[in-house]
């Protein structure tokens, strides 16, 4: 059996990471956070000789979520992402997307809960909720492979941002402590913005932890 690799794309009006998982050997990737132009993402991958199987979305602010339907479309792929932020994707206002100018709703096929162990494409993927930069923010923790997809949770010597709707800091600093921080200090994080790092860099180096 392969090993799970990661790949990435840069998109958007806020330069986010899109993130997407595969087996060495498998044609089927997980995309996650399809921040704009799915076309555009389609096309590229194909390219590479990549399919998308599935696409898992970390949160559901704007910046994250426009290339959702059109990748969808062109992929026929399932959208899933955490039950505790059903409300805030299918609401414009608090998702943010009407204050840019451009309204967008996303209804997931399927919702998932803290701790549920998913495998799609072949790749397993646990789910850790973290909330604080919204009420409903995960991150994706692929253990075999030593990867953290962290959203905007986590950054390299930051956190997310808790001023937008559903989002508190006190909140957000408890998830990242009791919940990533506890994982090995070698786990490589890859986050929603900016260049990737480390689970033991950021409990000896983030000014806010």
């Amino acid at each position: 059996m392969g090993q799970v690799k990661i790949g990435r794309i840069t998109l958007g009006m806020y330069t986010t990471n899109c993130y997407f998982l595969y087996r060495e050997g498998n044609s089927e990737v997980v995309f996650i956070d399809p921040a704009d132009s799915g076309d555009y993402i389609y096309d590229k991958l194909k390219e590479k000789g990549f399919s998308v199987g599935a696409i898992l979305l970390t949160h559901g602010h704007f910046d994250h979520i426009f290339g959702v339907a059109s990748l969808k479309k062109k992929s026929g792929a399932k959208v899933y992402a955490s039950f505790a932020e059903e409300k805030l994707l299918e609401d414009e206002g608090l998702n943010c997307s009407e204050s840019v100018g451009r309204p967008t709703r996303v209804s997931p096929d399927e919702f998932f809960r803290d701790g549920d162990e998913l495998t799609l494409c072949d790749v397993p993927i646990k789910v850790i909720h973290t909330p604080g930069h919204t009420a409903g923010s995960v991150c994706f923790y692929v253990e075999e492979a030593g990867i953290l997809i962290a959203g905007d949770t986590l950054f390299r010597e930051s956190v997310g941002r808790t001023d937008l709707p559903t989002g508190s800091m006190k909140t957000l600093i408890d998830s990242i402590r009791e919940k990533l921080l506890v994982l090995p200090d070698g786990t490589k994080v890859y986050p929603g913005h900016g260049m990737p790092t480390d689970i033991g860099f950021e409990r000896d180096n983030n000014p806010f932890l």
